[in-house]
């Protein structure tokens, strides 16, 4: 069942959001050649407890995953596309493409955010890779407005992705946002337009584009469980913003 937010809640999790941007910023303003992925970790929790917000994904365990996951944020680096457990064994490199997904519970409502970026020296490729993440992430919202459907969101993605060459991580896309992380609708990262749930004020998605630079959409799982590897090993990129349909248009929830 799609939960329809009242203005008073959208603003609520606006609040929520914006803890998501301030941990995701100060998480990319730290990385650094040489920290663990765990020390990531430790700045988002910072800033979520300054905030006095709670993770949606620090226990959280799904009946697919073996054990709870452990951090307050996923860091997938390179080949990693989605889900990378933070630890304290694996130092980050010079030219590393790092994505970061982070959620954060304020008041019982939910946001949840991805970035994409290199550490240290960038190489062509993953400049280009992240850059069509973010245009496929804007394309997407631009097409998450009042009257449209999911399938118009979908396509508007794909697009972008496929255009450019790359992969679409096959069976991972956005999802409904609320009370809790993931609500219905599911929403592809492919798919036609004009087809699926019409879009209606107070709704609220988490739109993520997950870009594969090989062009394959296979990946499997990795021994921890929860990583989410590109098959030929190949570097991905994941973006994605909380975003609400108003009548006004598409409204960021995530944003700074």
């Amino acid at each position: 069942m799609v939960e329809i937010k009242t203005d008073t809640e959208l603003a609520l999790m606006r609040e929520a959001g914006r803890v998501v941007a301030r941990a995701l910023a100060a998480v990319q303003d730290k990385a650094a050649p040489g920290m663990t992925l765990a020390e990531l970790d430790d700045v988002a929790r910072e800033v979520l407890d300054a905030a006095g917000a709670g993770s949606p994904f620090l226990g959280y365990r799904p009946d697919w995953a073996p054990v709870p996951f452990p951090a307050v944020v996923c860091v997938s680096v390179n080949d990693a596309i989605v889900h990378g457990v933070p630890d304290r064994g694996t130092r980050l490199a010079d030219g590393d493409l790092v994505s970061v997904d982070c959620g954060a519970v304020l008041d019982g409502w939910v946001g949840d955010s991805a970035v994409s970026f290199t550490v240290g020296r960038a190489r062509p490729e993953d400049t280009r890779l992240i850059g069509t993440a973010y245009e496929a992430l804007a394309a997407g919202i631009a097409a998450a407005v009042v009257g449209n459907r999911i399938g118009d969101i979908a396509h508007a993605v794909g697009r972008v992705c496929r255009r450019a060459g790359y992969g679409v991580a096959d069976g991972f896309g956005g999802h409904g946002v609320g009370r809790t992380m993931h609500e219905d609708p599911g929403v592809p990262n492919e798919g036609r337009p004009g087809r699926g749930m019409p879009l209606r004020h107070g709704m609220v998605l988490a739109i993520e584009p997950m870009l594969l630079g090989g062009g394959r959409d296979d990946h499997y799982t990795a021994r921890d469980g929860w990583t989410i590897r590109t098959l030929d090993g190949s570097r991905a990129a994941h973006t994605e913003h909380t975003v609400a349909i108003t009548h006004d248009g598409p409204r960021i929830l995530t944003a700074l």
